[in-house]
């Protein structure tokens, strides 16, 4: 959920189904601003509030760095 006016480009942006506005996501679930070949954000500087709280290396980004090799794993097979 975007609650902070960071600059984040409209094309990024959609408007979830209560109205709040929200970061747009691929068909796949996966967030429309990051590059899947280099696995970074293509908006970091003008990144939402979320992401910015959002620490690398942190227990949470673990865990969804594991999600994200299990997942690529499964693909591969």
């Amino acid at each position: 959920m975007l609650i902070t006016d960071t600059g984040v480009p409209e094309r990024f942006i959609e408007t979830d189904d209560w109205g709040g506005s929200v970061m747009a996501r691929l068909d796949d679930g996966w967030c429309a601003a990051l590059d899947r070949d280099t696995m970074l954000c293509t908006i970091y500087e003008n990144r939402p509030l979320i992401c910015r709280e959002f620490e690398m290396g942190e227990a949470d980004c673990l865990e969804e760095r594991r999600g994200i090799a299990g997942a690529y794993e499964r693909g591969m097979a």
